[in-house]
């Protein structure tokens, strides 16, 4: 339990919940220093029709979408974590990880 409150005290030292909580997705789109390399990318990526590469694109810019929604907000109350609410986040996760993986190693045709 102690290495528990250990990650739990290093997590809230890094007020990694504020940064993502405060991100503003219209100005990080609008930005063009994020917005020009990031559509090159995708650009780039359809031309070579390097589908796999762009659907792991799309999956970490979902899960960043994910975690600044009200819900993820919501996981942490008072100090206490909610567990009815992170089993559902958790598996998720897990999904998308699995999905990540099998598309990196999975069959190639």
């Amino acid at each position: 339990m102690e290495i528990w409150k250990k990650i739990t005290n290093w997590f809230d030292s890094t007020h990694l919940q504020e940064q993502i909580r405060d991100v503003d997705a219209a100005g990080l789109f609008t930005n063009p220093w994020f917005f020009v390399p990031f559509g090159f990318m995708v650009g780039y990526l359809l031309f070579k029709q390097q589908w796999k590469d762009l659907i792991i694109v799309a999956v970490f810019v979902a899960v960043w979408w994910v975690s600044g929604t009200a819900y993820m907000d919501s996981l942490i109350v008072g100090g206490e974590l909610q567990i009815n609410k992170i089993l559902p986040v958790v598996f998720g996760g897990a999904a998308a990880l699995g999905f990540v993986i099998y598309l990196l190693f999975g069959r190639s045709d």
